[in-house]
Formats: structure tokens, sequence, C-alpha cells
């Protein structure tokens, strides 16, 4: 009770506070006096951030303040605030959720999860690290945020599963930190490959149009590169998540007789378990091979290709299609009903969906009001320190900013201004804009950071307190590791002489 009244106290000073110092700055505080959008949409940046970490109104309540705020300041005009809270990666959110909750009616989530049981045993340590590595694995490959959504139902099977045998109290916090296992995963995951984020893939862009005598960053080359800080960062997050989440006592009673024993209960697989264990893998390949791979000389065309128009295609189009057959195929056992029905699809996280919209608002404020640049501007100040000193500084400022920004919008914005910082320094631009890129998939404390963050919080099975007081420590940690792996080792790999100047980059696209 006093914990309940504790955080009660909490909410209602960040109710009052964060407005506060929202007003405080706009009104004692000019940032840039040619550009006031700039002051106005940090103002209403740390706002959403102190309400959001402390839930002083529900998440999707402060997601909305941009619909109110950017319009009210000038920031933004209504209409492009509003086109924000529904794109592609909703509907992949969307059609993604609709999947688990068919696993979730037919009962095939609990088959999976007692054979993932079966495979990889059932200590705690164990589990963990069996869906961190399958997840940070197909995140190598495919969309962070579609490997999530694989991953999601057969985690809370898992732990319905725990909770039966065990008891709520007995598996204490131990469900925290398996989702947000999945989550940090997916995302560490992706740093490896030049595909397996979008951050990597608007880096490859911007640098080449930027320094187009760059000599060329080979998917190869990423590979080598990048997954040494992949393979780090997935050690780190698996510790310590493991320390801080592990049960307290033994799992007594737990063994892989009874689970065989269960999934003996179970019976013969059902029909639409059949159907729908079939739709699921169709999903998960079709998000894989959607564009194709690009590997060194060898080049394999996606499916899209197939169409007049592969572009239009997304990882959102496959999600909603194979959603629309689940609404399409009748079931065999009940009659009259099909595999999916709009009663079941209604449990959808529709305040999660107006959480991804704020981010993406909030994202869009930052990049039109300027204040992204005005971000990467307060670096030209750290000329002449040491190259380790200007990297891990870098890292740890887009890892922190990427917590409040799209981890695309806060690349593409911040990429051009630290490649004219590095000319402006006589730096090796690649110092600057390799650790950036990665920093930008280092964000672990909010729910509005990363689709990954936001879908295991959409399970209701954990606080923003839970991410913020890990993710904090895991990024401080990936600013470590980031740092040294890009200063000692990506400078052997990238031939980058961190005391010269490269020819190539003052050769730079609409510069000297």
């Amino acid at each position: 009770m006093q914990k309940k009244n504790g955080n009660s106290t909490v909410k209602i000073a960040a109710l009052i506070i964060a407005p506060l110092i929202s007003i405080l700055l706009i009104v004692f505080t000019d940032l840039a006096p040619e550009n006031p959008k700039i002051t106005y949409t940090l103002a209403i940046a740390i706002l959403m951030a102190i309400w959001w970490i402390t839930e002083a109104v529900p998440l999707a309540v402060t997601a909305l303040l941009p619909v109110v705020l950017f319009p009210v300041f000038g920031v933004l005009d209504g209409q492009t605030v509003s086109s924000m809270y529904f794109n592609h990666l909703i509907f992949l959110f969307l059609g993604g959720f609709v999947m688990a909750l068919a696993m979730e009616r037919w009962n095939f989530h609990k088959r999976i999860a007692i054979k993932v049981l079966m495979f990889f045993g059932i200590s705690p340590g164990r589990i963990l690290m069996g869906f961190m590595a399958a997840t940070a694995f197909l995140s190598m490959w495919m969309s962070n945020t579609a490997t999530t959504m694989m991953m999601i139902p057969i985690a809370l099977s898992i732990i319905y599963k725990l909770e039966e045998i065990l008891g709520k109290e007995h598996l204490g916090t131990y469900s925290i930190g398996l989702l947000l296992g999945i989550a940090y995963s997916a995302s560490i995951g992706g740093i490896a490959t030049l595909v397996g984020t979008p951050p990597n893939l608007s880096f490859a862009r911007i640098a080449n149009i930027i320094f187009p005598s760059m000599p060329e960053i080979s998917f190869a080359d990423w590979l080598i590169f990048a997954i040494w800080i992949s393979a780090l960062m997935f050690i780190a997050a698996w510790i310590l998540l493991f320390l801080m989440y592990r049960p307290k006592q033994a799992w007594d009673g737990v063994n892989r007789k009874e689970f065989r024993k269960e999934y003996q209960l179970l019976g013969p697989a059902k029909p639409e378990e059949k159907i729908v264990f079939v739709l699921f893998v169709t999903m998960a390949f079709l998000w894989i091979f959607r564009s194709g791979f690009h590997i060194g000389f060898v080049n394999i065309p996606g499916w899209s290709q197939l169409f007049a128009n592969p572009g239009y295609i997304n990882d959102g189009t496959v999600a909603i299609f194979i959603s629309i057959i689940l609404f399409i195929i009748p079931s065999k056992s009940r009659k009259g009903e099909r595999l999916m029905n709009w009663r079941t699809a209604n449990k959808l996280p529709w305040h999660i969906v107006i959480l991804f919209g704020g981010g993406f608002a909030l994202a869009k404020g930052f990049v039109d009001s300027g204040l992204s640049i005005w971000f990467g501007e307060q670096l030209s100040g750290l000329a002449g320190t040491h190259p380790m000193v200007l990297t891990s500084t870098i890292v740890a400022m887009m890892s922190f900013l990427t917590e409040l920004t799209s981890n695309v919008a806060s690349t593409e914005m911040i990429l051009p201004i630290l490649a004219g910082l590095a000319v402006s320094i006589q730096i090796n631009p690649l110092l600057l804009m390799i650790p950036a890129t990665l920093a930008a998939s280092l964000a672990f404390m909010l729910p509005v950071a990363t689709p990954p963050n936001a879908i295991i919080f959409g399970t209701g099975r954990l606080h923003v307190k839970d991410m913020v007081k890990t993710g904090f420590l895991l990024n401080l940690v990936g600013v470590v590791i980031t740092t040294i792996v890009t200063y000692f080792w990506g400078t052997l790999v990238f031939k980058i002489d961190v005391s010269s100047f490269p020819d190539w980059a003052t050769n730079m696209a609409g510069g000297g």
C-alpha cells in the first residue's frame, strides 16, 4: 500500500513539475533566436519524456500531446501531426498481433512453448539465452519489429506455463527479464548486418551520397566489424537481465518429463493449429525474403521483385495480407466460424498503437523544427578533443536522443551534420558516422524508443520504470562497447587512420 501511495505521489509531482519545467524553458530560454520552434519542440519533448517515465497520465494520453501542442506552438500543422499516427509500421504491429491472437485462440502457442522448453531446457538462464539467441539471429536478417512479434506469443505462453506450475509469486520478476531480453536482443541482433535495421541502411546510403569517392562498405565489411559489437552487447544484456531478474529460489518441480507429459495431453494438433502454423511460417518467410540479400558479389533477389513496383511493398503489407487470410479461412472444428474473428481481434492493444504514433509525431517535430540539427551543431565545440572522447560523446548523445525519437529519423538528420563536422575538424568521417549509426539501435529505456520496446510493453506485464532502470544500465554498457570496438577494431576493418584526414573525404558532395 505504501508503494502505491509512493507511486501516486511521484505521478502527481510529475503532473505538475513537468509542465512547469517546459514553461520555464520556453519563457527564459531561447536556444535559437532565429528559430523559436527549436525551443518549443524541446520543451514539449521534455514534458512528454517526464510523463512517459513517471506514467503521470496513461502513456497513450501523453503520446497524444503533439496533436495539441505542436499546432498550438507552430511546430507542425494539425494535419501533418495527425498523419504520423498511422503508417506501415503500425500495420506491421497490428498484423503481427492478429497472428499472435490467432495462435492463442487455437492454443497453438502452448504447443510451441512446451516444445521450446523441451529443447532448450528449463533453467531460467537457458530459457532466457534460448529466446535471446533466437531473436538476435532472426533480427540480423529481418525486421526487428517482425522478429519481436514472432517471439512474443511464444514467450507469453511459456510464462503462462511457468506461472501455472510455479505460481506467480515464485516466478517473481523473471517474466519481465524474459520480455526485456526479447526486445533488447531484437535491437542488438539488428546491429550486426547492413540489412538488420533501417539506420544501417540509412548510413550506407547517406555516406555514399555525401562522399561519392569513399570506398564502398560491403555487407561483409559491416558484418566483420559489427558482429563483435552485437555479440558483446548480447552477452552483456544476458548477464544484466539474468542478474536483475533471475528467480530468488530454485525452480522445484519443473523438469523435462513434466513438459513431455503436458505435450502428450495436448493430443494431436487440430486442423486450425496446422493452418495457423503454416500461415505463421509463411509470414516469417515473406518477411525474411521480401527484399532479398546482397552479400559481396552474390545477389539474391527478393520475391517483391516479381511485382511491377516492389518498393511499394513493405513488412506491413505482408502482415495485413496474412491477417486478412486468417479472417477468411473457415474453421473445421467450429462450424460457421473462421480462424479469426473480430471479437478476438478486439484484444489488440490500441493504446500501444497511439503510443507508436506519439513517437513518430515527436520525431517529425524534431526534424521539421530543426531541433535534430541543433543537437548536432552542439558537437562542433568538440574539435581538438581525442577521437575516442569524441566517439564516446557522439554515441552517448545518439543513444539517449533516440529514446525519444525514431532511430531512422535521428540517423538521417544527424549523419549529414557529423559528416560536415568531420570535414571542419579534419577527422575521418567514418569515425563519427559509424558509431552514431550503431548508437541509434542502442535505445533500451523507453517504450517509444523502438518498436520492440513498445511491443513488449504492450503485453501489460511490465512498467516503464522496469525498462528505464534496466535500459539505462544497458545504454551505458553500449556506449563503452561501441566506442572501444569502433576505435580499436573498426579502424582496422575500415582502414581508418585516426591521425590523418582521408583524401576521399575532401571530395564532399556540395562541398570543397
